[in-house]
């Protein structure tokens, strides 16, 4: 019956995002663990700027408190496992944010996942992301770079990189620096890492 409800090009796009297989990130980008961090009761994310040496942190909101990795590294540097009830979430604020932890400790950070807010979705040099959910709600993200996501096969320009069929999708996104793509799952971090910008346009 709710295929019925689809138009013709409805119907093509579902069968053209559901034939594309998961493929890892192309170069320059690489994952920066070989496996999922896990983070149970996972709620939202938000990137921040390390002040000493400039390098993209990831703070991570879960039912279990605050957590700040490093994204190159992946290596958790900060942990709050009570933070003040006041503002422990985003919804508590208007503007979906946190106080930051460890060396950001005194700033908010801006959160994206449950209760809303976003992250960036392009990078300066051309690199974009898009969510698709052809079997909702299992949500798959693509990154692209000079590829049609809706025209191309995979691997031609895009590339269908996460497949969220085994836990919720919160959030997927670009730091500012546009050098650390992050997704968050109710249950995980996975992050990716380049060096630097391409020089696209």
């Amino acid at each position: 019956m709710e295929d019925v409800l689809l138009s013709d090009h409805q119907r093509r796009l579902r069968d053209h995002f559901l034939a594309a297989p998961v493929l890892p990130a192309p170069a320059p980008w690489h994952p920066v663990r070989d496996r999922r961090t896990p983070i149970g009761g996972l709620l939202g994310i938000g990137f921040a700027v390390h002040p000493d040496n400039g390098r993209d942190l990831v703070m991570v909101v879960s039912i279990d408190g605050h957590g700040l990795f490093d994204a190159v590294t992946g290596e958790k540097i900060a942990r709050d496992h009570d933070p003040d009830p006041a503002n422990s979430t985003p919804e508590d604020t208007p503007d979906l944010t946190c106080p930051g932890l460890g060396p950001i400790a005194g700033t908010r950070v801006h959160i994206a996942g449950l209760s809303g807010g976003g992250l960036h979705r392009t990078t300066p040099d051309g690199w974009a992301l898009d969510t698709v959910a052809p079997e909702w709600p299992n949500e798959r993200v693509l990154l692209s770079s000079d590829g049609d996501i809706y025209r191309d096969p995979p691997g031609r320009g895009w590339w269908h990189i996460f497949h969220s069929d085994y836990s919720t999708f919160r959030a997927a996104g670009f730091s500012p620096s546009g050098l650390t793509l992050a997704i968050a799952t109710s249950s995980d971090l996975t992050l990716w890492r380049r060096p630097t910008l391409d020089g696209r346009t």
